[in-house]
This record gives structure tokens, C-alpha cells and sequence, in this order.
């Protein structure tokens, strides 16, 4: 069987991480998007077709021609006209029934294998506010219709972006207008088919990860790391007075200094520096190549390769991006005085996160000066740095 993934999109949404790699290459866990997705696909596909656009040679550099021991050839989408138009260009290679799905949310293998048991069928599940969704209109299992982001209530079952076809469902495109958008939506195509052919809806039973924004890498990560297992590298160094409690994975040729206590669960890269009298609490994930420095306390955050947490600093509830250096004594506020949820700006748009406690999002590159303080829900374009003792209060800009 095939596989097509989709993953020409630039996600703006995603800023600033997104400034500088494609989303499928963002990490959770330290494994990337598409990598976790390729390891539910493993075993059950012997090919990968991906349509791919922004930074396409990040992703095509990043995976090869070879998975283990699954084909990926790569389509290309030179202009994003929508989903429907790159899911067009993989027609020519397609043969017999396959699985379609986003490359930038995270899906579960056993869910996958269920759906797979169709010919036609769409992957759902529930959720608290539909209007954010592709809504779904069902007869029993049997899909009727797919309603994008309505505003008034129809159910709470929403397409998820994974589905299992058979090449019939290109015979339909042609019949796509463009939408209010101005793009060609892939919604429009399984509407057309369903006036063809049965498709059922399969609800998701396990787990289904939409990363919409840059803060959704934090919910996927702790959820993630609740799966894993201690597994400490008998290749790293673990010296005496380290306390380690919960599930614990520490990379080949990582040093953890004397006085780190570690309350998982935690997973460390390979090639790191920790502490000393440094404290990794639960839901932290960091990367390879990584120094964090003495009296350092991270919570519940992501931090890139080659990124330096200088001694006395605080990270918490924070997404820091590869080759960033925070200055000795930089604290992140993850909690408004008032306990509602914190708000970021989302292009023009201020959105609430849902969440109480929420950090910083870093992109890569960036610097801080000692003593910088951030407030909650702030974001650093690539390569943008703060002065000691600054005090960030708003996003600050590349162009800034």
C-alpha cells in the first residue's frame, strides 16, 4: 500500500518556529513531526508519496530517498493553490487504495490500521468547539457531507485529515471551484465523491495531535512523553548526587553533573551538558548538543539542538528552537496574575492559547542579555536578541 502525505504548506501559524524549517521538521519528544508520522506508517505502506513546497530541500535533505525500508518520493507543489491542488499532483503515481494524511498534525498507528480496513474513509473524532473544524455530517458510520468551520452547531465530529482512498477520488478534482479562500479545498473532493461512492467515518481510538500553533507542540510533547520508558544510554555519564524519579531517557555521550535532580517524565538528547544542581521537571524535552547550566530549573518545556540555558534561569511551560543562548539569570513567566489563560498574537490576530500556564516561544538563533525577563505568551523572531535586564512585554520582530 501508499501513502501520500501532505506538506507543501508554510504554516504561518506556527511563527516564528516556522520562519526557518517546515513544519513536518518541527520536533516533539526530539523526534520531528514526520518522522513520528513515518513510524506509524511503518509496516503497514511500502511507499511514501510527499508533496512538499516551503523549504522543500529542508525535508527532502532531512528524510532522503529511504525511510527505513520505505520508498519516499517527493512531489512538488510550486504554488499553494490548497489542499486539493497538491493532493492533484500525486495522482500520476498513486496505484490502488492509500492513505492520505496532513503532514503537520500526528496520528496514531492503530488508528491508521483501523481505517485502513475501508475503501473509502475518513478519520474523525470529537471535539469541544467544532467551528475551528472540518465538520461532518454522518448517517449512522456513513459520511454525507463535510461542513468547514460553520457557525452555527451541526455535531462535534470533525474530520482530523486522515483518510483512506481509492484512486476514484481523483476522478472527482475536476469538479472543485475554488472556495472563499481563493484555494482548492480537499473537503470539496470527498463531498464530490460521497455522491459516488460509501465512505465511511471511523472515530480515532487513540490518539489524534493537531499542531496548529506554536504552543500545541507543548500538549503533543506532554502527552508523548507520558508514552515513553526509561532508557539511559550506557554510553552517557551519570555522576554521583543525581536524583532521577519517573521515566527518564538520556541520550549516547550525554554528561549529567552531580546535584541534578530529574523528575520525569524527562527526555535529554545526546551530547548534552546538564547542571550541575540543575532541576528537569516533568514534560521537558531537550535536545541534542545542549548545555543547561548550574541552578537551572526547566518545566514542561521544548528545547532545541544546540541551545544553552545559562546558569540561574528559568524556562517554563516554553518552546526554544534550535541554536538559541539564553543569558545567565533569564526568567520566563508562565502565569498571569489573574489566572485567565494566557493570549499571543497570531499574525494580526491576539488568540487565547487555553491555556493557564504558557512561556515563550523562541525561534532558532536567538540571544538574551543576563536578566532578561519575559512575559507570558511572547514570542522572539529568529535571530532577534534582548539586552541585559530587559523586560519583554510584546513579540519582538525581525524587522524590530
Amino acid at each position: 500500500m501508499q501513502a501520500v502525505i501532505l506538506a507543501a504548506g508554510k504554516s504561518t501559524r506556527t511563527y516564528p518556529l516556522t520562519l526557518t524549517k517546515p513544519k513536518p521538521l518541527l520536533k516533539v519528544a526530539n523526534l520531528t513531526i514526520v518522522e513520528r508520522n513515518l513510524e506509524q506508517l511503518r509496516g503497514l505502506v511500502d511507499e511514501v508519496i510527499m508533496v512538499v513546497g516551503y523549504q522543500s530541500d529542508m525535508i527532502k535533505g532531512f528524510l532522503g530517498e529511504n525511510y527505513r525500508g520505505m520508498k519516499i518520493r517527493y512531489v512538488s507543489q510550486e504554488e499553494t493553490s490548497g489542499t486539493a491542488s497538491a493532493f492533484s499532483l500525486t495522482k500520476q503515481y498513486v496505484q490502488g487504495k492509500f492513505i492520505l494524511m496532513f503532514g503537520d498534525d500526528l496520528y496514531s498507528r492503530a488508528d491508521i490500521r483501523n481505517l485502513a480496513k475501508y475503501n473509502n474513509a475518513i478519520l474523525a473524532q470529537k471535539v469541544e468547539d467544532p467551528s475551528r473544524f472540518g465538520v461532518l455530517k454522518v448517517e449512522g458510520d456513513k459520511f454525507l457531507e463535510v461542513i468547514e468551520k460553520p457557525q452555527e452547531f451541526i455535531s462535534d465530529l470533525v474530520s482530523i485529515g486522515c483518510f483512506i482512498f481509492t484512486p476514484e477520488i481523483f476522478n472527482v478534482l475536476e469538479d472543485i471551484k475554488l472556495s472563499q479562500r481563493g484555494e482548492y479545498e480537499l473537503t470539496d473532493a470527498y463531498n464530490f465523491l460521497a455522491q459516488k461512492e460509501e465512505i465511511k467515518v471511523v472515530s480515532a481510538k487513540d490518539f489524534w495531535l493537531p499542531i496548529t500553533f506554536p504552543w500545541s507542540l507543548l500538549r503533543a510533547n506532554s502527552f508523548l512523553l507520558q508514552r515513553t520508558k526509561t532508557d539511559i544510554s550506557k554510553k552517557s555519564k551519570v555522576e554521583k548526587g543525581v536524583i532521577i524519579k519517573g521515566q527518564v531517557i538520556i541520550g549516547e555521550k550525554t554528561v549529567i553533573k552531580s546535584g541534578v535532580y530529574i523528575e520525569g517524565p524527562v527526555v535529554i538528547g545526546e551530547k548534552c551538558v546538564i547542571g550541575p544542581n540543575a532541576y528537569l521537571r516533568a514534560g521537558t524535552t531537550i535536545g541534542d548538543n545542549c548545555h543547561i547550566g548550574q541552578a537551572v530549573e526547566i518545566k514542561n518545556s521544548i528545547i532545541g539542538d544546540n541551545t544553552n540555558v545559562a546558569h540561574l534561569s528559568y524556562v517554563g511551560d516554553s518552546v526554544l528552537g534550535d541554536n538559541v543562548n539564553f543569558g545567565a539569570g533569564t526568567i520566563t513567566a508562565n502565569l498571569r496574575h489573574d489566572d485567565k489563560n494566557i493570549k499571543s498574537l497570531v499574525g494580526d490576530k491576539v488568540m487565547d492559547s487555553e491555556m493557564k500556564k504558557m512561556g515563550v516561544i523562541v525561534g532558532d538563533g536567538c540571544k538574551t542579555g543576563v536578566h532578561t525577563s519575559f512575559y507570558p505568551g511572547v514570542k522572539m523572531d529568529p535571530g532577534t536578541t534582548t539586552l541585559p535586564g530587559d523586560v519583554v512585554v510584546r513579540d519582538i520582530k525581525k524587522s524590530e
